[in-house]
């Protein structure tokens, strides 16, 4: 089925109010037609309301009657094993499903509300192909420093950026990239979204003792040569990763961090000693992943047409940044820059855009880096010197891909001005 026609038969069952189950199966088989990552089933004073969070952007699909809500709620406790009975406390639980060919897992979450419970989906596609790490738009001298850090035998390479940043399909591209008979790899995840043959991969239960920190421990009694933590959460983390790092173990990490300068000043407010991160640190990578331009409809805007403001930020990102970058990746485009916008076309459907684009930035512990991380030196301080020091800014690179037509103005001003807050 279409998702329209999902949708119209999800709304003719509400208001038949024929099959709680069919009800249920629609609105997950809905969410999954339009890829989105998030379901939302939300109580509010006179309705109940369904959105699904597609492409980071939450969008209202259907309003429904709030004394139907119960039953649904019901009904999702039921698949995710909850208990139906329990409506005080937030629960959480999981689904697994195989719609459309593809293996999900629903991470379920329920929370008590002034109305009642709101239920939130998020989707996890397991049947989903990891792609090839020179498939992610890392471009450059961003390129360069990422394989070069993956050569080196030790060190810690962390990568940051907020949810739905896509930061653990970096990590897996490099892990496939990584994957040899005479290489021992091992994970630890949570949850474990994709299976990786000849990796050894294990998922943490924190609700046992099995945690972050102690699977860390248990992993290097394994002999490893490469370790992937999903998520560097604690200083307990952080410390065994660094030892490990230092014992000549290469560690792959995510954190929430808005920025790579940012990572820095979050490790040492968990009461790291700031000498160990030079010495641990390989790289610090910072990602977004952004709408890419339909190829068939995007329209070109010059520069012109461009607000004042707007301008001159652009002229200056690209004054900072290094000559060579610029004739590896926009020379001709310089000649005469123009940007694109999106338009309507049956190719890209109603969202204008059509897949996704990665952006990055990479931080390289330079010598003044180092001596900044001694002297506990500001984010902003950090980030302005690895600038100057020739590291290519998220905004830099976001600039170059619009230029190239891969994303438009919208995209870079939407998510570049939230990171640099």
């Amino acid at each position: 089925m279409k998702y329209n026609e999902v949708i119209e038969t999800l709304k003719d069952l509400i208001y038949k109010w024929d099959d709680v189950q069919k009800i249920c199966d629609y609105m997950i088989l809905g969410a999954v037609l339009l890829d989105a990552s998030d379901i939302h089933i939300e109580p509010l004073l006179n309705y109940v309301r369904l959105r699904y969070r597609s492409d980071w952007e939450l969008r209202e699909i259907l309003e429904y009657q709030n004394f139907l809500h119960q039953w649904i709620v019901a009904r999702f406790k039921i698949l995710s094993d909850l208990k139906i009975d329990e409506s005080r406390k937030p629960q959480d639980g999981r689904i697994s499903k195989t719609i459309e060919g593809k293996s999900l897992d629903l991470r379920v979450s329920t929370l008590p509300t002034v109305h009642w419970e709101k239920v939130v989906m998020r989707i996890v596609d397991k049947s989903k192909e990891i792609p090839d790490f020179e498939d992610l738009w890392i471009e450059g001298k961003n390129g360069d420093l990422i394989k070069k850090a993956l050569s080196l035998p030790n060190g810690i390479i962390l990568t940051s950026g907020p949810t739905w940043s896509w930061k653990s399909t970096t990590l897996y591209s490099a892990l496939v990239m990584l994957n040899r008979v005479n290489v021992n790899i091992m994970t630890l995840e949570d949850p474990v979204e994709n299976q990786i043959d000849g990796i050894n991969q294990s998922q943490v239960k924190p609700d046992i003792g099995y945690s972050f920190a102690n699977g860390l421990r248990t992993a290097l009694r394994q002999d490893p040569d490469i370790i992937m933590v999903w998520e560097m959460r604690d200083k307990e983390t952080v410390d065994i990763a660094i030892e490990a790092s230092l014992t000549w173990h290469l560690v792959l990490s995510t954190i929430h961090t808005n920025s790579a300068a940012e990572t820095i000043t979050r490790v040492l407010n968990m009461w790291v000693k700031p000498f160990l991160l030079p010495a641990s640190f390989n790289i610090i990578i910072a990602q977004r992943l952004v709408k890419r331009l339909c190829p068939h409809c995007k329209k070109e805007v010059s520069f012109s047409e461009l607000w004042e403001e707007v301008l001159k930020n652009i002229k200056h990102a690209i004054s900072i940044t290094p000559k060579q970058e610029l004739e590896r990746r926009v020379w001709d485009k310089l000649k005469k820059p123009v940007f694109y916008k999106a338009v309507w076309c049956d190719k890209c459907d109603w969202l204008w855009y059509k897949w996704r684009v990665w952006l990055y930035e990479v931080l390289e512990i330079s010598p003044w880096v180092k001596e900044m991380i001694l002297s506990w030196s500001s984010a902003f301080n950090i980030n302005n010197q690895a600038i100057k020091d020739g590291m290519i800014s998220l905004e830099q690179d976001w600039i170059m891909k619009a230029l190239n037509g891969e994303t438009s103005l919208e995209e870079v001003y939407r998510v570049a001005k939230s990171s640099n807050k």
